[in-house]
């Protein structure tokens, strides 16, 4: 079966999510109080409604409880953001992924058992100052304040050596959990493989052990 997405608030945020869903071919239910946004992902979205989210008999009436998964992306009304998600955890949402203004709201969506908050700006800026404070790193995935995954560019340093030689694991314990090379992708790569120039090694592990393996294993 089709997947089925349901994103509330179609701001700059929940705008984008709700047609990158369209895009991957899911049926996203789009949900606006402003008539105007509505109108905009009617011919985007499987079906763009309008109504307020923070009103229960309406949320039912949109069967919101059979969605695989809703995204509440509500502005600057931390408010309705948070009567939203109580509803929603309420009614049974599988899952509930939220946008938070701030940390305040951030520890109240967590009080409400929120699945996963989502800071967007401040997200993107980690993962930009990332990037750009390193030359090694070609992209980077935080998984939580201690852990997270990179793709690092093999460098002239590694040309030719197996991940035998490397030792990533005893030396700077982190894991090379695949290897890119062109279109192909190797998950979980045999020891004695040999690196050429172009791969990518995809690492996770915690962000002090990352830092020591960029800056003396690379």
């Amino acid at each position: 079966m089709k997947k089925q997405f349901a994103v509330i608030g179609l701001g700059r945020f929940g705008g984008s999510i709700c047609r990158e869903f369209a895009t991957m071919g899911y049926d996203v239910l789009a949900i606006d109080k402003d008539m105007e946004r509505v109108n905009e992902f009617a011919t985007i979205a499987t079906q763009a409604v309008q109504a307020n989210s923070t009103d229960e008999k309406v949320m039912k009436s949109l069967g919101i409880r059979n969605f695989n998964q809703v995204i509440v992306s509500i502005g600057e009304d931390i408010q309705s953001s948070i009567l939203t998600t109580l509803l929603l955890k309420e009614a049974g949402v599988n899952k509930v992924w939220v946008k938070a203004q701030n940390d305040y709201h951030h520890k109240v969506l967590e009080k409400l058992g929120a699945d996963r908050i989502i800071h967007p700006e401040r997200d993107m800026a980690l993962r930009v100052a990332q990037l750009i404070s390193s030359e090694k790193i070609i992209d980077f995935i935080e998984l939580s304040q201690e852990h997270s995954i990179v793709e690092i560019g093999v460098t002239d340093k590694l040309v030719n050596q197996t991940l035998t030689d490397l030792d990533v694991r005893a030396r700077f314990g982190c894991n090379i959990v695949a290897i890119k090379r062109g279109d192909d992708i190797f998950v979980s790569p045999i020891a004695d493989v040999s690196l050429q120039y172009g791969d990518v090694l995809v690492v996770i592990g915690r962000n002090e052990d990352l830092n020591r393996f960029e800056d003396e294993g690379v």
